[in-house]
């Protein structure tokens, strides 16, 4: 598909799903700002975009706060022209039991993750909403996850943080379509990336209950993404994806032919 001069945002761009995303938007002809709280990591990420012919520039981003969403579409729109395409990405996990948990490790969770979403999208909306008929429109994704849709071990803030993604979607969605800016979101399963650092029993609790017996690759959710964002998805509006190998379809699974 092709995203040709569409100027793209991509918050926490600078590692894992986020620099994937970026690079496949970036492959599709989206000059893209990789917008990361780690500015070394972005940096990387766009000179790797640049270097396999590809637009892209590395920009330091607290997503979660008002100004730095604000400045992130500013530049992105004096780099490369008005902005189509925002994917909110950035976000940060801990499993910590409820009873062990502090306050202050749920909010700064959620604070990234959601208030996180919530700011990116907003200033990604007022931009893409200004002007006339002709010159409104856009996308903007958010990235969930199924852990926002299950009750799971450890996730208290994680899982509350990506349920109000997807429900902050839905209402992006709905309050954002008479711009002509579509709203979806993508709910990765497991995804084998550096943080995931999942152990064997954790890893055997996941794939015993995915259709797909493996896990997601950055890959598998950049390509959702880059869907959500191309002209192939023109009437989707308020849909979580879900890229998760079929965790949220599957109920029992065992050979029959083991006996009950």
């Amino acid at each position: 598909m092709s995203l040709a001069g569409r100027a793209a945002l991509v918050t926490g761009g600078g590692s894992g799903i986020g620099a994937e995303i970026a690079a496949r938007l970036a492959r599709d002809g989206a000059p893209v700002l990789v917008a990361d709280l780690n500015l070394e990591a972005a940096t990387r990420v766009a000179e790797a975009i640049r270097a396999a012919g590809g637009q892209a520039l590395p920009f330091r981003m607290d997503v979660a706060s008002e100004a730095d969403a604000a400045a992130a579409v500013r530049e992105a729109e004096a780099q490369f022209g008005r902005l189509r395409i925002a994917v909110c990405n950035a976000g940060i996990t801990d499993r910590s039991p409820v009873l062990e948990m502090s306050l202050a490790k749920f909010e700064r969770i959620v604070r990234t993750n959601l208030f996180g979403c919530f700011v990116t999208a907003q200033a990604a909306g007022r931009a893409m909403a200004a002007g006339d008929a002709e010159t409104r429109g856009g996308r903007i994704v958010t990235i969930s996850s199924v852990s926002g849709q299950f009750g799971g071990t450890g996730r208290a803030a994680y899982g509350a943080s990506k349920g109000g993604i997807e429900t902050l979607t839905k209402v992006l969605a709905v309050e954002l379509a008479p711009y002509g800016i579509l709203v979806n979101g993508v709910a990765p399963g497991p995804t084998q990336i550096a943080r995931t650092a999942h152990g064997p029993r954790q890893r055997m609790a996941f794939l015993d209950r995915m259709a797909v017996k493996r896990y997601a690759t950055p890959a598998d959710i950049a390509g959702a993404v880059a869907f959500l964002c191309g002209d192939d998805c023109g009437f989707v509006a308020g849909h979580i994806l879900n890229v998760d190998g079929g965790f949220a379809t599957a109920g029992v699974m065992y050979d029959p032919a083991e006996g009950a």
